[in-house]
């Protein structure tokens, strides 16, 4: 191999993700949903905005939950899903009247200073498609698999 020929290992694809900091790429005009909001109101942010996951805030500002889309097929179509999909929480979900009833609890969070390669790894072994960016307790950000996508690819020297 010729020196030419001979990469440099800081080129690499890891290094330049190790580079990339979640803060950089991440949606920061988050539209949230309080715990009290009523389905009704949940229902209209997804038909107004079209996004698929919405974090859940309570009175102090403090990220306690998401809601997705499935969860909203969900609650829509109850009475129509197998019964072997009734779980205890379909059945509690579906007799809901807000936004905390209905929400995932505990949603998969990560901070904006984690870098692109931890964010992906992270989305992959957990099977997730977004996660909510938290800092010093505060939501701060949303950062979708396509986000975390574009960029891998763009580092690769794709885009």
């Amino acid at each position: 191999m010729t020196t030419s020929e001979t990469k440099n290992p800081s080129d690499s694809v890891e290094s330049k993700c190790l580079s990339v900091r979640i803060a950089d790429i991440m949606s920061k005009d988050i539209i949230t949903v309080a715990e009290d909001d009523s389905i009704e109101n949940v229902i209209e942010l997804f038909e107004k905005h079209h996004f698929h996951t919405y974090p859940v805030l309570n009175a102090d500002g403090e990220l306690v939950g998401v809601i997705d889309q499935n969860i909203i097929l969900e609650v829509l179509m109850f009475d129509r899903i197998s019964r072997t999909k009734h779980t205890h929480m379909a059945a509690v979900r579906s007799l809901g009247e807000d936004a905390k009833s209905i929400m995932i609890s505990h949603p998969v969070t990560i901070t904006s200073d984690i870098d692109l390669c931890d964010a992906a790894d992270m989305m992959l072994k957990h099977h997730i498609n977004r996660a909510c960016v938290v800092d010093d307790g505060k939501l701060v950000g949303i950062v979708s698999k396509r986000d975390v996508i574009n960029e891998v690819y763009r580092t690769r020297g794709m885009g």
